[in-house]
């Protein structure tokens, strides 16, 4: 029996289970396309952005920094640094000390890598649910057409293959339907979770080095300046020695 001859004998409930089976899967395969989408745009943004934040962390300009995250407004890790940039900056500029500014960088970079992960965790619940209820449908859908094969044996009193084909047409294409639904969505769920691991793990590295270079380098190089000056005068005392 070819497939169009079970739909054929599909009765309306379970033509309902299968109708929804099949809006399921059409809602799914438009979400994933949807995140690889943003996902794609978000990972090529962001290793566009990461030049210009190397170039801050060695000694570039705050305004070349900000005006590189206006470019790439999708990159997870330029939206990140410009919330702290932006932060430590209006300290900077209400006439602050930048330095004594470290508690307000540091929440607003957190701040910024929650609201982040919402944004990008956004239709990733809707996957889930459809990859952990899609089977069930199907098995729903093969118990009906189960009851309504015996339904027909019992009110004919034969099971000939004419008999019960609705009940099993409705069982197969369901149950196939079912799992057909629930593995891509399944998949695209946990591809999409580890890919925001590893965004994670990115935008809390990048927080870290702006964190160090804003607050952490100006101390280590007045220590250097210290060290040289300590250096200087040892080698002056060494040397007044020397003459004598």
């Amino acid at each position: 029996m070819s497939l169009t001859e079970l739909l054929r004998h599909v009765g309306i409930f379970g033509g309902a289970v299968i109708v929804s089976l099949a809006l399921l899967s059409i809602f799914s395969v438009g979400m994933i396309i949807e995140k690889h989408r943003r996902f794609s745009t978000a990972s090529r943004e962001s290793e566009n952005f990461k030049p210009e934040f190397k170039k801050f962390l060695h000694g570039g300009e705050v305004k070349d920094l900000l005006e590189a995250g206006r470019l790439h407004p999708n990159s997870y890790v330029a939206q990140v640094i410009s919330a702290g940039m932006i932060e430590y900056d209006g300290v900077a500029q209400s006439g602050g000390d930048p330095a004594a500014s470290l508690e307000l960088v540091t929440s607003a970079l957190r701040d910024s890598i929650s609201e982040t992960l919402i944004q990008l965790k956004r239709g990733l619940g809707f996957l889930a649910t459809i990859g952990s209820t899609a089977p069930f449908v199907g098995l729903f859908g093969t118990v009906v057409g189960i009851i309504n094969a015996f339904r027909s044996i019992a009110a004919t009193g034969s099971g000939g293959m004419s008999v019960v084909s609705g009940g099993i047409a409705e069982a197969l294409v369901s149950t196939a339907l079912g799992i057909f639904v629930a593995i891509p969505a399944v998949v695209a769920f946990n591809t999409f979770t580890g890919k925001l691991e590893t965004f994670h793990v990115a935008m809390n590295r990048a927080s870290s080095q702006l964190v160090n270079r804003l607050f952490k380098i100006p101390e280590l190089k007045e220590l250097n300046v210290e060290a040289a000056e300590v250096k200087a005068a040892t080698v002056k005392k060494e040397g007044a020695y020397a003459t004598r």
